[in-house]
């Protein structure tokens, strides 16, 4: 599963919450926005704002539309509002819970892997989990925290399995600063590898900055050059 020199890392930018910074995230040229359709989450919108500034993004950039432990028919309906959507479930959904929510593949999903700080994070066992979830488009791996998220925390990386049979999407802590040290550990590892920041090109929760935005993509795109 080792990627040639030169392999696209696909970038997601999640937690959007106003017009200019969807518009900043593509200017940029990232592959995807997430929206959180959680209410206790500071970066919350609701389902119509999501739809509304998703209806910003121009072609070939995906909205993803992020749901913890929301019933079936709401995560439905709330992907049948916004076209091309897809969801991203960071509750205690089963793997039935995210068929079912989905349409039974009327829309695909990613599913968060939830991975213990510290020592304990070598105890997860990803590969199972993959297995587990094997109807998801990739499986996203964040930080175990109190409440769902990942907290601005970054697990260790260098404890995960050394082939998983999934596409992957690195976050959890993720800045312009160390994203390219974990495409070179993670990237080997599986399918392929996607990365997802949100409060690391932030300058409040839930307000992105531009700037953090371009340094971060640049970034991504620096270490799919360099040597694995």
């Amino acid at each position: 599963m080792n990627f040639a020199k030169g392999a696209r890392t696909r970038i997601k930018i999640c937690g959007l919450t106003r017009d200019a910074d969807v518009d900043a995230v593509v200017a940029a040229g990232a592959d995807a926005v997430g929206f959180v359709l959680y209410p206790a989450s500071p970066r919350a919108v609701s389902a119509e704002r999501a739809a509304a500034l998703a209806s910003r993004l121009p072609p070939f950039v995906i909205p993803v539309l992020l749901f913890v432990n929301q019933a079936p028919a709401a995560v439905r309906a709330a992907l049948d509002s916004v076209p091309g959507s897809m969801a991203q479930f960071h509750g205690d959904e089963s793997p039935a819970d995210c068929v079912e929510s989905t349409g039974h593949g009327a829309h695909r999903f990613l599913r968060a892997a939830r991975i213990p700080l510290g020592a304990a994070g070598a105890g997860f066992d990803l590969v199972k989990y993959a297995s587990d979830f094997s109807h998801a488009q990739a499986i996203l791996l964040d930080a175990h925290v109190d409440g769902y998220g990942g907290g601005g925390k970054a697990f260790d990386w260098s404890l995960l399995p050394t082939a998983v049979d999934a596409h992957l999407v690195l976050s959890g802590g993720l800045t312009p600063a160390n994203v390219a040290d974990g495409i070179r550990q993670l990237r080997p590892r599986c399918k392929s590898l996607a990365v997802d920041v949100s409060s690391g090109v932030e300058m409040s929760k839930g307000i992105k900055d531009a700037g953090k935005i371009c340094d971060f993509i640049a970034a991504v795109r620096a270490a799919d050059l360099a040597p694995l």
